[in-house]
């Protein structure tokens, strides 16, 4: 089990990986100043599971439907930012 610093440690690890430093920092930020409850955040995005099993397949969905999203907004920001003669030789 690991230690409660050990959680932080690797937990901020992960994000900057991911998020990179600042967008890490601005997430720390905002996480402690909104009140966030796990609990109903799980019910809300996964639902109930009966297995760890079923609560992992429900997870990877969900991350698949966010990094889809994410995509999605990401190509649109592209698409207004390029003149459209660029976009039809892609």
């Amino acid at each position: 089990m690991l230690t409660d610093t050990e959680i932080k440690i690797k937990g901020y690890q992960i994000l900057s990986k991911y998020l990179g430093e600042l967008e890490t920092e601005r997430f720390i930020a905002r996480i402690q100043r909104e009140p966030f409850d796990y609990t109903k955040w799980r019910e809300q995005h996964l639902g109930e599971a009966d297995t760890i099993e079923e609560l992992s397949k429900k997870a990877m969905k969900q991350r698949k439907k966010i990094a889809r999203s994410i995509k999605l907004i990401q190509r649109s920001q592209i698409s207004a930012s390029k003149p459209a003669f660029f976009l039809t030789n892609q």
